[in-house]
């Protein structure tokens, strides 16, 4: 994917992606437009990202099915709800015409029900459904877009794309992961896993002792644009890394012989 302008997503939109402080929002594939949302966006992010919503309603955009994932919000501006109401009511034939079906992704938590309340009582000029992840979400719009859309958020706020792929491989190999596992199931050498790691606020023995709580999901709640940002202030502030820590004071169960060792968070 390529970041472009709007002009250019206008022009020749496949493959390519507009972004915004809180926002991205990109064609895939003639078939497959969606929007990544983080953070707390204002009406002023509303407005920029409905000017390049716009451009998914006319040629040479065609008839599409849109993902919406909202699970990185933290909240938002009631303005922008005003602004994303207008919108769905003023362009509600346009949109009917242009996007088959549309798939929200929530965040987790009070938050999600929020998004997801809020959701339901704006027009909906085509098909919809709310789902908990984004793997649901694609399956439902029979696309592949999860590893995509994390990839995406990953490049526009900074952290490295290593770190989300190696979190769903972590994710795939529950124990008993290698760093020279890892590396090679990630096309790269060891020494660059680390190198990206690092470039990312992490290494590959914090991302195998994370706890019950992703460390970037507590990121998120916190206010933090990324896992880097995150690990930065909280060094800086303890002198230690987030993992370090949390061992520290919240030491991993021991696995009795012969138990499967638990589920990373």
């Amino acid at each position: 994917m390529r970041r472009s302008t709007l002009d250019q997503l206008a022009s020749d939109p496949v493959g390519r992606y507009v972004a915004g402080d809180c926002f991205v929002h990109f064609c895939a594939d003639p078939g497959f437009w969606g929007v990544v949302l983080w953070g707390r966006p204002d009406h002023r992010e509303a407005f920029s990202l409905g000017r390049s919503l716009l451009l998914g309603l006319s040629p040479p955009a065609e008839p599409h099915v849109t993902l919406f994932d909202a699970s990185r919000l933290e909240g938002s501006d009631p303005l922008a709800f005003h602004a994303a109401e207008r919108y769905l009511a003023h362009h509600a034939s346009a949109l009917a015409s242009n996007v088959r079906r549309l798939a929200l992704v929530r965040p987790s938590g009070m938050n999600g029900a929020v998004v997801a309340g809020a959701f339901e009582v704006l027009p909906r000029p085509f098909p919809t459904a709310v789902f908990g992840d984004a793997a649901s979400a694609c399956s439902w719009l029979e696309v592949d877009g999860a590893a995509l859309v994390a990839a995406l958020h990953a490049e526009v706020v900074g952290t490295p794309r290593v770190v989300p792929a190696l979190r769903r491989f972590l994710d795939e190999h529950l124990s008993g992961v290698t760093l020279e596992e890892a590396a090679r199931a990630l096309a790269l050498s060891e020494r660059s896993l680390q190198r990206k790691l690092g470039e990312g606020g992490t290494t590959f023995s914090e991302e195998l002792a994370e706890g019950d709580a992703p460390l970037t999901a507590i990121a998120y709640d916190v206010g933090c644009a990324s896992l880097q940002h995150f690990s930065a202030l909280f060094r800086r502030r303890t002198q230690e890394s987030p993992s370090a820590f949390r061992a520290r004071h919240h030491p991993p169960a021991i696995t009795p012989p012969g138990e499967a060792a638990p589920r990373r968070g």
